[in-house]
């Protein structure tokens, strides 16, 4: 499976408008993948607003501190079972190779 990426760019603007921060994303297309052909079932595990409740309750009446955390790197190190190619990113594609993908 071949799977295009595709960059993702924002700016950061102040409250005149003036540039903070440029932002950019390498991301995949996986909205491209067909049903049943080229991808496996996948979930994202997404925190019910009561057992977040339940747990800040349990960590009050137990005198404990609770620390927020983003993970942006969740599934970096993750294992992929086959085997999955993307191609090269609009803007970096080898003059010399063109035609070649890399293997995550």
């Amino acid at each position: 499976m071949i799977i295009a990426l595709k960059w993702i760019y924002k700016l950061k603007l102040d409250e005149y408008g003036d540039v903070l921060k440029n932002k950019a994303w390498l991301v995949a297309k996986g909205y491209r993948q067909e049903g049943g052909i080229d991808f496996e079932e996948s979930f994202a595990t997404v925190a019910h607003i009561e057992a977040i409740c339940i747990f800040i309750a349990n960590a009050a009446s137990k005198n404990m501190t609770v620390y927020q955390m983003d993970v942006k790197m969740a599934f970096l190190n993750g294992e992929l079972k086959e085997k999955v190619y993307v191609s090269q990113p609009e803007g970096f594609v080898d003059p010399n190779h063109p035609t070649h993908v890399y293997r995550l």
